[in-house]
């Protein structure tokens, strides 16, 4: 790699860096204001940004996929009640599938130091094991994003540093992600 290709990476990280801070203290500040405990919390808090609600929303989502501690389904369900299954879909596809992008980057530039911030040790070092015995990875991460219930966000950082290109990850988020999060915001939209 070259300096101006070193400097361009630090000069982009260092903006993801202002960004994610910034969407951090307003997801933070309603984490502890109690904002996204239900989906009418949260709905009420969405309100408060008038017309830039949409981009909150997408923020928001990305947030939750980059810091798991924020739950990815009641966004969902917000963004379909308050925008319609439509437009609820594309804010919560397009949050979840950028969070999914930076996290798994994250993972690739900082290594195994994220990773084991939010996984017990014996038990990163079993699922390194596995994998790297089987050639299946892409596919079960495939299935796994397309599924619900899986553990998408871990996934996404466990993915950067288990040596699959960028290109692939990219891929599978953007053609498995949809369909989850296209069937929550049809039953959400019409539901809630």
């Amino acid at each position: 790699m070259n300096s101006r290709e070193i400097k361009i990476k630090k000069v982009l990280m260092a903006i993801l860096i202002v960004l994610l801070l910034i969407t951090g203290v307003f997801v933070i500040k309603g984490y502890f204001e109690g904002h996204f405990r239900s989906v009418d919390s949260m709905r009420a808090y969405m309100n408060t940004f008038g017309i830039f609600a949409p981009l909150v929303l997408v923020l928001i989502q990305a947030l939750q996929v980059i810091l798991p501690v924020l739950p990815g389904m009641v966004g969902c369900a917000v963004g379909a009640g308050m925008f319609g299954a439509a437009v609820g879909f594309w804010c919560n596809y397009i949050g979840i599938s950028v969070g999914s992008i930076i996290a798994f980057l994250l993972a690739k530039w900082l290594g195994h130091k994220i990773v084991d911030v939010m996984v017990p040790a014996e038990k990163y070092a079993s699922c390194v094991e596995w994998i790297n015995k089987k050639k299946c990875f892409p596919l079960l991460l495939f299935l796994s994003i397309l599924l619900p219930l899986a553990p998408d966000d871990f996934l996404c950082y466990f993915s950067g540093v288990a040596g699959m290109s960028t290109r692939k990850f990219v891929w599978i988020i953007l053609l498995a992600k949809p369909w989850c999060i296209l069937f929550y915001s049809i039953v959400f939209g019409y539901f809630i």
